[in-house]
């Protein structure tokens, strides 16, 4: 049985159980810190119900990560180099998973014992950091060479500006609401309306508001942040079972032909700009193609390596209507070749001389070359779902209190929570927009300290501080403790 799947034995069967588990721990986890954050605020004042809240919240996660796409997946997993996603199905490339996980589980559940808003964000792409620039280092490579570092510094900028545009925009709504309507209820903080010692719930508008942005928050944090584990799942599932998963065996005729043109087009690019592009510097070993399925090659792109690439990837695909007819060598191959035609495309791009619309006819080229690798079987987007639901169900409570009572000095008011949550909603399905992942728990938290500093209630300066020491520390510490995990590994592989 084992073997149809294309495991050849019951140790490799029980280790990709034990990856597989690894993600969903690292999403259940993300459902203390990150899904609890988007339920903290209609929990607090009231507008729901903890539980219906988290059920409601779970239904919303998992709409958004069913409809959210993959692009903030493969925006995570692009963060490694192409070579170390070309050969994530060797024993190094496993470990590599299991090291970065590892260090993001072990500092997302510390940073939660303490009840600490820290981002899941934040711990997943210092540990791929970690383990980029270890491999980098374990092969005698340039650090430079161990991170796709353009796409690191776009996601490193998205977590930095994120927050802070929570911070003023969540101020700016504040200011707004109480210009529009002062001295209303909207104002009030849920403590301060008691009906026999018991709070009362929200005035009905308010009510509708807080609910229904609290709905969004869930529904953009699922299309982000859901998307970050179904990336990890894919890599684990080209690791431990290539012939299955290495190419979207559901692409269609139609997307199939349009990776064979995406490949002729960029031929057909690198002879028109031949003599530059040869001329690259830090030429490497070709690429080069697997006799059998036991052989242990490493694999390298190159830019002047175009031309036979392409024709490589035509004669496997020649004929070809669907990637199943593909024996699974040819699949692996398939997949290698797509992705080096990617990253030099990608290269060609960043060259100087190279005009602005031939990089647009690049980009789009990329879309395509990328269209049968960049995907996720339903299965795997029902499992994530599922994780990040059963996470908030069981750990809402301590960040629920930190985000309601520990940010301001005061409690916070209706106004407050529903200016917190629109600006996440907003900030979150933006990034969606641009495939750039984003903290749910920094923007939300920015936001609710916007509100307070607007309102002249103040914050809590021993919160707020824990929270920027954890904001801080969270890149090293993930990337240190990911570096040492994987070499150590890496010693006895």
């Amino acid at each position: 049985m084992l073997e149809s799947l294309g495991i050849p034995s019951i140790w490799m069967g029980l280790s990709l159980a034990l990856a597989l588990f690894f993600v969903l721990a690292f999403e259940f986890i993300n459902g203390f810190h990150d899904t609890a954050n988007a339920v903290a605020t209609v929990i607090y004042t009231r507008a729901m119900s903890p539980y219906r809240a988290v059920i409601l919240s779970g239904i919303f996660n998992f709409l958004g990560v069913l409809l959210g796409g993959v692009g903030v997946a493969y925006a995570i997993v692009h963060l490694l180099p192409v070579e170390l996603l070309l050969n994530v199905n060797s024993g190094r490339g496993l470990v590599m998973v299991f090291s970065l996980l590892a260090a993001a589980i072990a500092w997302n559940l510390g940073t939660w014992y303490f009840g600490i808003p820290a981002s899941s964000s934040h711990t997943l792409i210092g540990s791929i950091l970690g383990v980029g620039m270890t491999n980098a280092l374990l092969n005698d490579l340039s650090v430079a060479d161990g991170i796709n570092w353009q796409k690191a510094i776009d996601i490193v900028m998205s977590l930095i500006f994120s927050p802070l545009a929570g911070f003023f925009v969540g101020g700016l709504i504040l200011l707004c609401l109480k210009r529009w309507r002062p001295g209303t209820r909207m104002h009030s903080a849920p403590e301060t309306r008691t009906d026999g010692g018991k709070i009362r719930k929200p005035p009905f508008w308010n009510r509708l508001v807080l609910v229904l942005s609290a709905m969004a928050v869930s529904f953009v944090h699922g299309s982000n942040d859901g998307q970050k584990g179904i990336g990890l799942i894919m890599l684990v599932l080209i690791g431990f079972v290539p012939a299955q998963y290495v190419v979207n065996m559901n692409a269609s005729p139609y997307q199939i032909e349009r990776t064979r043109d995406a490949a002729m087009h960029m031929q057909r690019f690198y002879q028109r700009h031949q003599d530059r592009l040869s001329e690259t510097p830090k030429a490497k070993p070709p690429i080069l193609r697997e006799t059998s399925s036991s052989t242990p090659q490493r694999y390298r792109c190159e830019i002047t390596n175009t031309k036979e690439t392409v024709q490589s990837l035509l004669k496997n695909l020649n004929g070809v209507t669907n990637l199943s007819e593909l024996d699974d060598i040819q699949r692996v191959q398939v997949r290698r070749e797509l992705l080096c035609l990617d990253d030099m495309a990608r290269q060609v791009s960043k060259l100087t001389g190279i005009e602005t619309a031939e990089k647009a006819d690049l980009n789009r080229l990329r879309k395509d070359l990328t269209a049968a690798t960049e995907y996720a079987p339903i299965w795997v987007i029902f499992a994530i779902a599922l994780a990040l639901g059963l996470g908030t169900v069981v750990g809402w409570k301590r960040v629920v209190v930190t985000v309601g009572e520990r940010i301001g000095k005061q409690g916070m008011t209706y106004a407050q929570g529903m200016s917190a949550q629109i600006t996440a909603a907003l900030a979150i399905g933006v990034a969606n927009l641009y495939s750039l992942p984003v903290s749910t728990t920094h923007v939300l938290s920015s936001g609710i300290a916007g509100t307070m500093v607007a309102n002249r209630s103040g914050v809590q300066s021993g919160t707020i501080r824990t929270i920027l020491i954890a904001w801080v520390l969270t890149f090293p510490m993930s990337m240190l403790l990911s570096a040492i995990f994987f070499w150590l590994a890496a010693q006895v592989t």
